[in-house]
């Protein structure tokens, strides 16, 4: 294999086994090849070849399975949560939410929808409103908001229907946006008057404000997600290791 450029070879590698996946030349559960004929196809070293593979796999692209070969990872929702989703409830333990959008429009770009999601001045986005609820109460209010040239024909389903299944398995399967990694800001906010009436707070209970810029395996910046959680029973947990 030719190097185009400086980078380390391994990154070469990955670079051009990401392309397969993110063009679908490599679908959703397929075996990857035998690792000697992958390494011969690519004319690199197996070591380079299994640093690579480590990559796709640490973003969860692909999935090695023991005794069967390497696969391309299938999205589900129990994957998204896990990966994405850091409610907890004052036990310590996760949390199933379920799904309730309320609205979604195209718009103008805002100016921070151009700064978040690299947009040009004028461009359209899809604006997803939507609470999240566990247990039966709603303690999540967020917007989500998609560049609409990503998106074409976005259609979900509104209350009093549920998504069914995490919005990111969505994007996959019926828009080909693999997500693999998000940039989150955290601080704190009080409840609006909306917020209050959705949460069943009171106005200026204070919330915790999650920003999340979310990025898709091309390297895209896909989706601006603006998140307000109701902390009186849950909080947001991270594991640093």
């Amino acid at each position: 294999m030719r190097r185009p450029d400086a980078r380390p070879l391994y990154m070469q590698v990955e670079a051009i086994l990401k392309e397969r996946i993110v063009s679908g030349a490599w679908v959703s559960g397929q075996a990857l090849p035998a690792e000697p004929e992958l390494a011969a196809d690519l004319g690199v070293s197996a070591g380079t070849l299994r640093r690579a593979l480590a990559e796709l796999e640490r973003r969860h692209l692909i999935e090695r399975r023991q005794g069967r070969g390497t696969y391309v990872a299938q999205q589900t929702s129990e994957r998204a949560l896990g990966q994405f989703f850091r409610v907890r409830n004052l036990a310590g333990n996760p949390v199933e939410p379920e799904t309730l959008i309320t609205r979604v429009v195209t718009a103008p770009a805002s100016e921070e929808d151009v700064e978040c999601l690299h947009l040009s001045p004028g461009a359209e986005v899809h604006r997803i409103d939507r609470s999240r609820i566990f247990e039966g109460e709603p303690r999540i209010v967020e917007r989500i908001t998609l560049p609409a040239a990503l998106f074409p024909g976005l259609s979900l389903p509104l209350a009093p229907e549920q998504l069914g299944t995490e919005i990111y398995v969505h994007y996959r399967y019926r828009h080909g946006i693999i997500v693999v990694r998000a940039d989150e800001k955290l601080s704190a906010t009080p409840a609006s008057e909306e917020d209050a009436a959705v949460l069943g707070c009171a106005v200026g209970t204070p919330l915790l404000l999650i920003e999340r810029v979310t990025f898709d395996a091309a390297g895209r910046a896909v989706e601006l997600r603006v998140s307000r959680l109701d902390t009186r029973a849950h909080r947001y947990a991270v594991e640093i290791v």
